[in-house]
């Protein structure tokens, strides 16, 4: 039964990929009244993550390895099946710290959103605070500012992994061509801001004192890159060359 009666229902995932020594106590952190249902979707992990998954007393789903966005497109299409309103993405490290799912979960039911991000940065040293690096903290900083100026989101932030989906984004901008990778979390704000989605934020704090499965130095150059890419297909979609990432029927959708 809901905990809040007759409201959207509400599917927390955990996506996970070797991380069976950090994922029972990151599930343990979680408010778990705030949701109708809670699922673990392992990426094919080489690890005992599936094993671990399987004593939580949850439903477990795996699939071949896919990469981060191919995981989370597997997680949000299960989550959709089982009949979600809204699915809150929940990290399998427990690097995301869970005490910020109430507050999204009161904007969840204002219905004045289809897609909610936590920042890092709504206070602006707390990062360094937090133990973020100097260089992942500046090229956040200077990689969200393009972003704003390019995508026009009131985002203070672009490049994190908490995030709440809700059916109607999905079902209005789609999963396909997009990433299996990384990049998918910079390829959905960009096609919500395509289509004109309500999109808010809520202020999180990140754990980088304890052990985590953030992605290493080269990839996140790599991934850096690959969001200018995404950001010269997002002009070039606004000013009528759209690609199969911007798709012409998504342009100036105004949601209910």
């Amino acid at each position: 039964m809901s905990f809040f009666g007759g409201k959207p229902k509400i599917i927390g995932m955990i996506p996970a990929y070797n991380c069976a020594h950090l994922l029972k106590k990151a599930y343990e952190q979680v408010p778990k009244e705030y949701f109708d249902d809670i699922i673990v979707v392992d990426d094919g992990s080489t690890d005992e993550t599936l094993t671990v998954a399987k004593t939580l007393g949850v439903k477990v789903f795996t699939h071949p390895h896919a990469g981060y966005g191919g995981n989370i497109k597997y997680a949000i299409k299960q989550a959709l099946s089982l009949g979600a309103e809204y699915m809150i993405e929940i990290h399998g490290d427990g690097q995301y710290d869970p005490a910020n799912i109430p507050e999204a979960i009161k904007k969840i039911h204002t219905g004045n959103y289809d897609f909610l991000l936590g920042s890092r940065f709504t206070s602006l040293l707390q990062p360094l605070r937090d133990r973020m690096s100097l260089v992942r903290y500046v090229a956040n900083l200077g990689m969200s500012f393009i972003d704003r100026l390019v995508l026009r989101l009131p985002l203070s932030e672009f490049h994190q992994g908490f995030r709440v989906y809700s059916r109607n984004l999905i079902e209005s901008v789609g999963l396909d061509h997009t990433s299996d990778d990384h990049l998918f979390s910079f390829q959905i704000i960009a096609k919500a801001a395509f289509a004109r989605m309500r999109v808010g934020e809520i202020s999180v704090r990140c754990n980088y004192a304890e052990e985590h499965t953030s992605i290493n130095l080269r990839r996140s150059v790599v991934y850096a890159i690959l969001t200018f890419g995404v950001l010269l297909q997002y002009i070039l979609a606004m000013v009528g060359f759209h690609s199969l990432l911007f798709r012409k029927e998504s342009k100036n959708r105004i949601t209910a």
